[in-house]
C-alpha cells in the first residue's frame, strides 16, 4: 500500500474521530445535561434522581470492598511520584518549547475536575474521582508533551508494533525510510512550528 493511501485513510479516521466525539458530546448535552461557561447543570428531576441514589459515607463504608480501604494508602501514595514528574514535564514544556517554535499542551485540555457536579457521589466517592482525574488526565497531557517532542526529534515508527501509540505516531516516517531522511524531519518541525504560529 503506497504512503498516499496509508495518508488518505489516516485522515479519514481522523475526521471520523472528530466527528464521533461531536456526536457524543451532543447526544451527553441533550440527554443529561448542559455546559454554560464553566457550569454544568443538570435539570432539575435528574438532579433530584441523583440525589435520593447518593450513598451516604456511614452506609459506603460498611458496604464498599474493605479491599478499597485497605489499599488505599498505597494508592493514593502515588499522587507524590505524580506530581514531581507533572512538575518536571511543565517546567520542560514552559522552557523548551518556545525554543524549538514548539506549541504548549493546555493543561485544562487533558486534566479536568468535572465529577464534583454530580451529585450521585458522596464526598469520599468524589474525592476519588479527583484523584482518578488528576492521574489518568496528567498521564494524557505528559504523553501529547513527549508527542510533540518526539515529533520535533525522531518521527520514526518502531519495527515491531507496539501498543497505546500517541495520536501522532500513525503519520510518522516508517522504519528504515532513509531516502531524504532530514527533509522529512524538517517537515515535521514546521508542522510543528505552524501549530504554534496558530495557537
Amino acid at each position: 500500500m503506497s504512503n498516499a493511501r496509508i495518508q488518505q485513510i489516516l485522515n479519514q479516521i481522523t475526521s471520523l474521530e472528530e466527528e464521533l466525539h461531536a456526536a457524543i458530546n451532543e447526544q451527553q448535552t441533550s440527554m443529561f445535561f448542559q455546559i454554560k461557561g464553566k457550569r454544568i447543570e443538570f435539570e432539575k428531576s435528574i438532579k433530584q434522581t441523583h440525589r435520593k441514589l447518593k450513598r451516604s459515607f456511614f452506609r459506603w463504608l460498611v458496604t464498599d470492598r474493605p479491599q478499597n480501604l485497605i489499599t488505599g494508602p498505597i494508592i493514593y501514595s502515588m499522587i507524590i511520584p505524580m506530581v514531581v514528574t507533572d512538575l518536571f514535564i511543565t517546567f520542560y514544556q514552559l522552557t523548551c518549547f518556545p525554543i524549538y517554535g514548539i506549541k504548549k499542551v493546555r493543561r485544562g485540555d487533558y486534566i479536568v475536575f468535572d465529577r464534583q457536579n454530580l451529585h450521585y457521589l458522596n464526598f469520599i466517592e468524589k474525592f476519588h474521582c479527583t484523584y482518578c482525574a488528576y492521574g489518568s488526565g496528567m498521564i494524557a497531557y505528559i504523553s501529547e508533551i513527549v508527542a510533540r517532542t518526539e515529533q520535533y526529534f525522531c518521527p520514526i515508527k518502531h519495527a515491531r508494533k507496539i501498543l497505546g501509540t500517541h495520536a501522532r505516531y500513525a503519520r510518522f516516517l516508517d522504519f528504515g525510510e532513509a531516502e531524504n531522511y532530514e527533509a522529512k524531519v524538517e517537515g515535521y518541525r514546521t508542522a510543528l512550528n505552524n501549530e504554534y504560529k496558530k495557537g
